[in-house]
């Protein structure tokens, strides 16, 4: 009897060397695991979505291997709202382990244009909130969360009308000539049409015209749009609905005061 308390006892103190030894090294291991997301990444796509790409680089140099990581995104706006999600599992990371994934959130332009066309014509930001969380040497759970921005950039950036001038176009109607220029702060080249139609102040349209613009990605735009327009409909004092139609994106009207 007293022989199996003696092997019971053994035993217990074994498994218990077993475990904190175990634990020690699990702890210990921790200072050789490199975990950290690159820069952020935007991008606009031809399906007219927006996506945030991270980088997830992964350096597994401890004595075990890494299990269930998963990263989850919640990307808002300027007021807080949430416009996307992303979720990345990566069942497992093998000891000695070097690696790089990438985390990537989508939402649709124009879902985001629906809500604030702010983003059209001013530079911002994008609020991300990351949750990280891992099993240490496949058991021991692990936590942590950080925010962090993404810069947006606006492919219509100080928008502006210049000075009209007139020319006559026949007896009847006149050519409007609209000085327009912007920056293209977008990540891409912004090729499409704007159109521009012309009310007097009773609400009547005057006249209409568009036309093509092409801007490569961080260049200052500048053209103009010819309107014909009856000369008898001219007021003083008018207003222009002017639509955007790209190939991320279409949007209108943008309601522009002159005179």
């Amino acid at each position: 009897m007293d022989f199996s308390i003696r092997i019971v006892g053994a035993a217990s103190t074994v498994l218990w060397i077993f475990l904190v030894a175990f634990f020690v090294l699990a702890v210990y291991s921790v200072k050789d695991l490199h975990l950290s997301l690159g820069e952020p990444r935007l991008n606009l796509t031809a399906d007219r979505c927006v996506v945030i790409s991270v980088p997830i680089n992964i350096e597994n140099k401890g004595y075990y291997n890494l299990r269930d990581f998963n990263l989850t995104t919640k990307v808002t706006d300027l007021n807080g709202t949430k416009i996307a999600e992303g979720f990345t599992l990566l069942t497992n990371i093998g000891k000695g382990c070097e690696l790089i994934a990438f985390h990537n959130m989508s939402f649709s332009m124009d879902v985001l244009l629906e809500r604030a066309a702010y983003y059209l014509f001013n530079d911002s930001s994008f609020t991300i909130n990351a949750v990280i969380s891992v099993k240490l040497a496949e058991i021991i759970p692990v936590k942590a969360s950080s925010n962090f921005t993404v810069p947006w950039g606006a492919p219509f950036y100080n928008f502006r009308l210049g000075r009209l001038t007139y020319e006559p176009a026949n007896q009847t109607h006149l050519k409007v000539f609209v000085p327009i220029s912007f920056e293209n702060h977008a990540p891409v080249e912004i090729n499409g049409e704007i159109k521009f139609f012309m009310y007097n102040d009773e609400g009547t349209l005057a006249g209409q015209g568009e036309s093509s613009i092409a801007a490569p990605r961080g260049t200052l735009y500048t053209g103009f749009i010819v309107l014909y327009v009856q000369a008898s409909k001219i007021t003083q004092k008018v207003f222009f609905n002017v639509y955007f139609s790209t190939q991320f994106f279409s949007y209108g009207p943008l309601v522009i005061p002159y005179g």
